[in-house]
């Protein structure tokens, strides 16, 4: 690959991951702030998100009909809700955290239950993600509120689901914007159910707005435009940059400490996760 093709690659990666942490960042900071409720900021994240994907679509290729599947459509749904209910409660980088380890851990498990073998180091890698994760869920004084948790895994998990339908189905941003549209009228139902009492300010529609546009339309537009320039390996261990970049912005940003349990609980997921991606890489290679 050029040199000016790499520099090109990498710097849309950076974006791409700056983006990833950003959803996290701006839906705590949202929530937190008591600016907008969660169905709320579910509804207007996957309409903006669904509306700058189709003019992506639409621009790059005249397409006016994207892609998708209402399984698909689903899963992101229940995603966006998980990840933005939780965060009424967890603090930006415990649930960038557990996201990352609940999206890795559903992919791998499934992977083994299709019949895929993991040696002995994949397999000490998976169970110490799983130790990180049981970490953050084990009570205490430092521990974080357990319905969050909860639901972040639940999210997580269905965006590992969200992830597995879509490796098969065809240009991922086509299918992306397919599937926002779909699962907007699906977080229209549940803010209709909810019916919020707080009315969202100025400072939390431009939040969820900001989550839904930038973040994740532009943000996994750029992310499927840097993966041309990635192999497999590189592009599923760029992603343990995630959940680091949330706890510094975290901290830096929203004055969120970061105590040992998360210390460690991360020590664990990203390690034993890295080694999981590394060892498969090995043996394919082999």
């Amino acid at each position: 690959m050029p040199v000016s093709d790499r520099v090109r690659s990498l710097l849309l990666t950076a974006l791409a991951m700056l983006a990833f942490a950003g959803n996290s960042l701006l839906c705590r900071l949202a929530l937190a702030s008591h600016v907008i409720d969660a169905a709320s900021f579910t509804l207007l994240r996957l309409c903006s998100g669904a509306l700058v994907l189709w003019l992506i679509v639409r621009l790059r290729d005249g397409r006016q009909v994207p892609g998708g599947s209402w399984r698909g459509a689903v899963a992101l749904f229940v995603y966006a809700a998980g990840f933005s209910f939780a965060y009424l409660s967890l603090p930006a980088a415990t649930g960038a955290l557990c996201l990352f380890g609940a999206v890795q851990a559903t992919m791998i498990g499934v992977g083994c239950w299709q019949g895929e073998r993991l040696g002995v180091r994949q397999w000490l890698g998976f169970g110490a993600a799983l130790g990180g994760l049981l970490l953050l869920l084990l009570p205490g004084v430092a521990a974080p509120p357990l319905g969050g948790l909860l639901l972040m895994l639940l999210a997580g998990a269905a965006w590992g689901g969200y992830s597995l339908l879509g490796r098969r189905a065809g240009d991922a941003t086509l299918v992306t914007a397919g599937n926002f549209l779909r699962a907007t009228p699906l977080a229209l139902l549940l803010w209709l159910w909810q019916m919020p009492s707080l009315w969202p300010t100025a400072a939390g529609v431009g939040y969820a707005l900001a989550s839904g546009a930038l973040a994740s339309g532009i943000g996994y537009a750029i992310w499927y435009t840097a993966l041309r320039g990635l192999r497999a390996s590189s592009a599923a261990t760029v992603q343990l940059s995630v959940p680091v970049l949330t706890a510094l912005a975290g901290w830096l940003l929203l004055d969120e400490a970061i105590g040992w349990r998360l210390l460690l609980a991360s020590l664990a997921i990203l390690g034993g996760i890295a080694l999981v991606i590394v060892e498969r890489q090995r043996a394919t290679v082999r």
